[in-house]
């Protein structure tokens, strides 16, 4: 792997490298380089099987991280590619030309955090949330508990609880009574 990376510098700059294991490996690269480096790796590398495209909301740094994971099956080696994008105006080009399946992932991102992938098939049309025309729900200056007060009524006798002390109560309340629970001091 070292190799690869090596080779990776000499094409473009790596912001970051990171060895998490030996089968598992990310590499940080600019926006601009990231179609150059995912066209690489599968065509020249054996990273053939794009196995996720995720996004992370850094909503402090004003910043997506998008994440493509790669797989090597011939090296059985996993390689995660991450971007950062601006938040404010959240696009990235489409992959859909390299693995053809991206264009459910970038589709799903587009709705679920606002990422827009021009060109991308389908990729404004509804994925999960059909007629949605808040925030994207992933966001995370999306307001869960708000949008939940105002959109679902609230039924009577309805209680919160610490889940911590409920669990206690409702799961575990003879637990320090069994016999069967093996105490050190004894």
């Amino acid at each position: 792997m070292e190799q690869l990376i090596r080779k990776i510098k000499g094409m473009v700059s790596l912001k970051a490298y990171i060895k998490q294991r030996d089968d598992l490996h990310f590499i940080t690269v600019k926006k601009e380089q990231l179609e150059l480096i995912l066209s690489h790796l599968k065509n020249n590398e054996g990273f053939t099987h794009l196995a996720f495209l995720q996004a992370v909301d850094f909503i402090e740094d004003g910043k997506f991280q998008l994440t493509y994971m790669l797989c090597n099956y011939e090296t059985n080696v996993n390689l995660g590619v991450l971007v950062l994008i601006d938040r404010d105006k959240a696009e990235m080009n489409s992959i859909h030309s390299l693995w053809a399946h991206a264009w459910q992932y970038q589709r799903e991102l587009f709705e679920l955090y606002g990422i827009d992938f021009p060109g991308s098939p389908r990729v404004h049309e509804s994925f999960v949330l059909e007629g949605w025309d808040e925030i994207p729900p992933m966001r995370r200056d999306f307001d869960t508990l708000e949008y939940s007060d105002q959109t679902f009524y609230q039924r009577p006798g309805r209680s919160t609880n610490d889940p911590a002390e409920y669990m206690k109560e409702k799961m575990y309340k003879n637990y320090a009574a069994s016999p069967m629970i093996r105490r050190d001091n004894e």
